[in-house]
Order: structure tokens, then C-alpha cells, then sequence
């Protein structure tokens, strides 16, 4: 029985290493609750490429994760994003 297991332990070691490459390669998609215009929007690659367009546009680093902000800057982000682009991000 140990001859089995023994020769089972590289692909099991190889599953569990393409399945956490996998994951690393996936999207992480999140929904963020806009406070000030009442409605969520799914933080995707969408949503990222108008956050660094707003980052760049007002001269803040563009790959400073959004949740870090200040709350007065993600306001500022929220009113410009809602004169920018697709609304319908619910």
C-alpha cells in the first residue's frame, strides 16, 4: 500500500501546485458600495482602468488600492466616476 501512495505523491504535489497558480491567475472581482450615490459597483478590470484613469487625471498614484484612500478621495472618485463612463455597474 505504501508503494501506491508513494507513487501518487508527485501528482498530487503537482494538482495542488497548478490549482494555487490557478488561483493566482484568476481575477478577484469585488463589489464596492458607493455611499454617496447609493449603488455598488463590481470592481473588475473595468473599474480599474477608470480608477487609474482618475488617479492619473488627478495626479495620485495609480496603483494605490482604491480602499486605501481617504474617505474624501474616494468621494472625489465616486462623483467623477458617476460623470464618466457606464452607470450600471449593479
Amino acid at each position: 500500500m505504501s508503494v501506491g501512495l508513494h507513487s501518487l505523491r508527485p501528482w498530487l504535489l503537482a494538482a495542488a501546485l497548478a490549482s494555487s497558480v490557478a488561483g493566482i491567475a484568476c481575477e478577484h472581482h469585488y463589489r464596492v458600495y458607493d455611499p454617496y450615490y447609493t449603488d455598488y459597483h463590481t470592481w473588475n478590470n473595468d473599474e480599474v482602468v477608470y480608477y487609474q484613469r482618475w488617479a492619473v487625471e488627478t495626479h495620485r498614484d495609480p496603483h494605490r488600492d482604491f480602499r486605501r484612500l481617504r474617505p474624501e478621495e474616494q468621494k472625489e472618485y465616486w462623483t467623477w466616476r458617476h460623470n464618466h463612463g457606464d452607470h450600471d455597474h449593479r
